[in-house]
């Protein structure tokens, strides 16, 4: 019988990848500069400093409402770093390339611990779903790390396959649109299949 899971698992799952939270910390930011850089006449300094301050204010909200800041934090940090890019180059654009070079790096490490057969969503949700390591000693388990994995180095490829011939082509419109729809839905849709590949195997229990 295969394993179904449960929604408590599904949250945590959810959680560990970044969550609904942390999309968007992350994601209104650099719609924000988007907005504004066409509002404002192409103004780079205007946008920049309206994502910033928003990223901002999205951590002061976190830290009011008493929750947790993880995500927010990590949010304002990124921001800062694209604002940094944008701000030195003088360019619009390079607003997203620190997410060109994420999702490059990221996609990297996703291919190659799968093939060393430690894939790195089994390192990150082992511990939370109380299998811990015992998981490569399941071969199943394993097989079910690795398949979860390769959908998220397809996810990575496939935004830079998009978006970094849209960077080099300075279209600033269409990056920073297809930054957003290949953003939360595309990592919904990814945390989906994720989810229904690790669901179908049981958890290996920790002797």
């Amino acid at each position: 019988m295969s394993y179904q899971g449960n929604n408590e698992d599904k949250d945590k799952v959810v959680s560990a990848l970044g969550g609904k939270r942390g999309l968007i910390d992350s994601g209104l930011p650099a719609l924000f500069f988007l907005i504004v850089f066409n509002v404002s006449g192409r103004n780079t300094n205007a946008a920049i400093w309206a994502a910033v301050t928003l990223s901002i204010i999205l951590t002061i909200l976190r830290l009011v409402k008493r929750e947790t800041i993880q995500h927010a934090f990590s949010g304002l940090v990124g921001v800062g770093i694209c604002a940094l890019f944008s701000k030195r180059s003088g360019n619009a654009a390079d607003f997203y390339l620190p997410g060109l070079y994420i999702n490059a790096g990221y996609g990297l490490l996703y291919a190659l611990t799968n093939l060393a057969k430690w894939p790195i969503l089994g390192l990150m949700l082992g511990p939370i779903l109380g299998e811990n390591l015992m998981w490569r000693k399941d071969p199943a388990r394993l097989k079910a790390y690795i398949n979860a994995g390769w959908l998220w180095v397809a996810m990575f490829t496939a935004r830079l396959l998009i978006q970094y011939p849209l960077y080099k082509s300075g279209n600033i419109n269409a990056l920073g649109s297809a930054r957003i729809i290949m953003g939360y839905p595309l990592f919904l849709a990814t945390a989906w299949g994720t989810w229904q590949i690790l669901r179908k195997t049981p958890t290996t229990k920790v002797v």
